[in-house]
């Protein structure tokens, strides 16, 4: 057994595995439901739900019940979408998972430059389609949607950014306190 999971592991004893493994799967259903593939909801999920935010390869397989396999093209995926990193176990030739605790921040910054992508192409098929046809109306109605989205999204992740500061310092100066709990200020 890896350092990390031991440490997972007595961090975790209380914990019940059963209860864990169900949100695992009902988080992973969650994202498949909103276009995600499954076994790399699954992965993520299990390593969002790690003490650590860290697995090996075995690790994954062992906690989901999936073949090395299954787990390899699911990290693959998470590694280009920019969901997970992977690193060197230290003094093993091993490599493990990471999912960091800002990866939403990270992600939702990255479809930013989607989106910027997207707005050149609509304008383009606005010009192509002509501003007054039935197509470049629809299109420029996207466009309109797409920077609007854009603009929000920049304001919406500063504003995050201040929150995620506050969080954090609530966190520090609460010695021996369990940090906040988002769902109390929803």
């Amino acid at each position: 057994m890896s350092e990390q999971r031991q440490r997972d592991t007595g961090r975790a004893a209380a914990r019940d595995d059963a209860a864990v493994l169900t949100f695992v799967e009902r988080f992973a259903a969650q994202m498949v439901d909103a276009g995600m593939q499954r076994m790399p909801a699954r992965v993520f999920s299990c390593l969002l739900a790690s003490d650590s935010g860290v697995l090996t390869s075995a690790e994954l397989g062992e906690r989901l019940q999936v073949s090395p396999a299954a787990v390899s093209g699911a990290i693959r995926y998470l590694s280009q979408v920019g969901m997970v990193s992977r690193e060197r176990e230290p003094g093993s030739r091993r490599d493990r998972y990471r999912v960091h605790s800002d990866q939403w921040y990270e992600a939702l910054t990255r479809r930013d430059s989607v989106l910027t992508r997207w707005e050149d192409v609509l304008r383009e098929g606005v010009e192509s389609l002509g501003r007054e046809s039935a197509a470049g109306r629809r299109l420029g109605e996207t466009l309109a949607f797409t920077e609007f989205m854009q603009q929000e999204l920049i304001g919406m992740m500063d504003r995050w950014r201040d929150h995620l500061a506050l969080l954090r310092t609530e966190e520090t100066t609460d010695e021996g306190a369990p940090g906040p709990d988002p769902a109390r200020r929803r």
